[in-house]
């Protein structure tokens, strides 16, 4: 009987379970996606290396995935606190009728195990089905082979995905009891029909608030976005204290202004249903101001995570293309004494000559020269007067390390090497070759005044009031802090310092490409192991496929954390919002039985319910874009050093994100509410 009972109930109340059923379905789905990703990688042809990133990302999603179960598990018990209080007159029935609390435990008990197996079976046929696309973005980002890929489920991921939603759901049936044990008849019998009254705050004191909470949050996002070079660990939690404190108040403050100021303009007050919506809109923000504020936190660091995530991506793969043109570098130095002062030039050419091999023996194109290093040129000597003043901007810069200076002619052949722009220079003028964004800047600062520079006793102009773009060494990233082109009559050989060999291979196909890698690698392990002596060497080899497929690494793990974590906040927002709206739909229906007595027409009636729902969503997703404004700005200058190519397609991406969860939640709330005051037509008074 109590079986037929929940099964009877949940039919009945199915579209009340609308958003909890979403809620479970979409949390399932993602759930069982971001587990999978290793049991689909497994289908396609990888590498050992990008093997070693896939299993490094599932380790990555499975540590995350209990931070997104816990988060999962709140959500849903707050979900089944609005479906028990929807129903507190069904359970004064029952308990009228003689049913004790136990009995009404175990309908609950059942309804909960009825829905949690349906949607773990929905849930988990999306997922089955979203990742087979996630196989694609896999495939993508790691250019796999995906001729031996064929239609799979991920049982690991699926036992995963039903213990962690059993684990909450037997969370929910603890939770239900003990809220059905506290139940009172009496309590149950009046649900809904104690009139709330709407408490107005003293307007000048919510004026006061408002204004200090902004100032408060002007200055912090000032610290944040304008003056992080000074920004240091305490700095940044008191500012991120500060920015918590300061949105709630302004939520606090304008739920108390927005009803006064609504009031003080009569003509738009008192026309149609507007007195009726705002007071029900004040009143929602008085009894929601920590669950907005919340939101809001929680809201903003979605946008910023996956912007982040789509931005380091992009420029990631911008990167590559801009900053590998070569195959293979090595950097060559040795120090002349442990502490590495100074260095003593040796020409890897030779070395590989004296092993008995030719260093070009396996490439097309090649570029071999070396750079200098004047001991009376470092940094500080190059910011000159101004050094004191940037000293003060940027405290943890090396102002003691020297300029790496090469000469114009080694430069432009390795410019035509990499398919780039070569430079020109009169006999008394250098270039500044840099790409770091943050030393450019310094750098700019002094190339406006048109410097001149002292390198090996010739006094060199600056022929440029900027940096041109410009690096040697191959990399992922923009990295390169600054290189002094001079002429070439202008170095004196016994400054010479690193030894720079960079080329492309001859193979002409991708698998010929790494046969060719593996072969090289050989030859200087073979070379390097035929040194006799102990010199202090420091040495660097890259190749464009290892910094590929690091980089690659890096990319996909940052985009599937920032999406798995992005989406199952925007999740979690979404569902708080659309079930404090219900709840709050559900107590104003004797509000709505009233307006339709005193003849309010039905347009009127679901115009306000969309005002009302709309300002609702909007005004925690208006904050949190505010803030999101400075956050990505900070987040621009932390990940300068991968670059923010493409930041508006990253800023796009997030937003089609948002507009399909949280305006989804929207739309379902919306026309759930329409629905719920909507039956209040059938309520007749006594």
């Amino acid at each position: 009987m109590l079986c037929k009972l929940s099964v009877s109930n949940i039919r009945r109340s199915l579209r009340d379970y609308a958003i909890y059923f979403f809620t479970l379905l979409i949390g399932v789905s993602v759930f069982y996606v971001f587990n999978a990703i290793g049991g689909q990688a497994t289908m396609m042809q990888l590498g050992e290396s990008k093997n070693e990133i896939v299993g490094l990302i599932s380790s990555a999603l499975s540590y995350i995935s209990v931070f997104v179960a816990g988060v999962l598990g709140l959500l849903i018990v707050y979900a089944s606190r609005f479906l028990m209080k929807r129903r507190h007159r069904e359970f004064a029935l029952y308990m009228t009728l003689g049913m004790s609390k136990g009995g009404i435990s175990a309908i609950l008990l059942l309804e909960t195990v009825i829905i949690g197996m349906l949607s773990l079976g929905a849930g988990l046929l999306l997922g089955i089905g979203l990742s087979q696309l996630m196989s694609a973005l896999v495939a993508h980002l790691f250019e796999a082979d995906m001729s031996a890929y064929r239609f799979m489920v991920s049982g690991e991921a699926a036992v995963k995905t039903v213990l962690f939603f059993a684990v909450m759901y037997l969370v929910v049936m603890v939770f239900n009891s003990i809220m059905i044990s506290r139940f009172r008849l009496i309590d149950l019998m009046q649900s809904g029909q104690k009139a709330e009254t709407i408490k107005l705050k003293n307007p000048v004191l919510c004026v006061i608030v408002f204004l200090v909470s902004a100032a408060v949050l002007g200055y912090t996002y000032y610290q944040v976005g304008w003056n992080y070079d000074g920004l240091n660990r305490t700095k940044f939690v008191l500012s991120f204290v500060a920015g918590t404190v300061t949105t709630f108040l302004i939520f606090w403050s304008v739920a108390g202004m927005l009803l006064r100021v609504v009031m003080s303009a009569k003509n738009t007050y008192f026309r149609s249903l507007n007195a009726f919506t705002f007071r029900q809109i004040s009143s929602k923000i008085n009894t929601a101001v920590c669950s907005m504020s919340i939101i809001c936190l929680m809201l903003f660091i979605t946008i910023c995570t996956l912007t982040s995530a789509f931005s380091i991506r992009n420029s990631m793969n911008a990167n590559l293309r801009a900053l590998c043109p070569a195959d293979f570098e090595i950097e060559w130095a040795v120090y002349d004494d442990p502490e590495n002062d100074r260095i003593v030039f040796e020409d890897v050419a030779e070395k590989y000559a004296d092993a008995g091999m030719d260093i070009r023996e396996h490439f097309r194109d090649s570029v071999h020269f070396h750079s200098y290093i004047d001991p009376a040129l470092t940094l500080g000597t190059f910011l000159g007067s101004q050094l004191e003043s940037i000293r003060s901007d940027y405290q943890f810069l090396n102002y003691d390390a020297h300029e790496e200076i090469v000469r114009l002619s080694d430069y432009n052949r390795l410019m035509q090497l990499y398919g780039r722009e070569q430079l020109a220079l009169n006999d008394d003028e250098f270039l500044v070759a840099a790409n770091f964004s943050s030393m450019i800047e310094i750098r700019n600062r002094i190339l406006a005044e048109k410097p001149a520079v002292e390198v090996f006793g010739h006094t060199l102009h600056a022929r440029l009031d900027k940096c041109t773009d410009g690096f040697i060494s191959l990399s992922s990233n923009r990295v390169n802090t600054g290189i002094l082109i001079v002429p070439d009559d202008v170095p004196d050989e016994s400054g010479a310092g690193a030894d720079y060999f960079i080329g492309t291979y001859a193979a002409d196909t991708k698998e010929a490409c790494a046969q060719t890698e593996q072969t090289v690698k050989e030859q200087f392990d073979r070379m390097s192991r035929s040194l006799a002596d102990d010199a202090a060497r420091s040495v660097m080899t890259t190749s464009k496929i290892e910094i590929y497929e690091n980089s690659i690494g890096i990319a996909a793990l940052v985009t599937f954390l920032g999406l798995y974590i992005g989406l199952i906040f925007l999740l979690a927002c979404g569902a708080v919002l659309a079930l404090k709206e219900l709840s709050e739909s559900v107590d104003s229906i004797p509000r709505y039985v009233m307006l339709r007595k005193l003849g309010a027409e039905e347009q009127d009636i679901t115009k306000s319910l969309l005002i009302q729902t709309g300002v609702f969503f909007l005004l925690p997703l208006l904050l949190a874009g505010i803030h999101s404004v400075v956050g990505m700005k900070f987040a621009a200058y932390v990940l300068s050093v991968f670059g923010t190519e493409n930041i508006g397609a990253s800023i796009l991406s997030t937003s089609l994100i948002l507009l399909a969860i949280y305006g989804g939640y929207f739309l379902i709330t919306f026309l759930s509410s329409k629905r719920i005051t909507h039956a209040a037509q059938n309520i007749r008074t006594q």
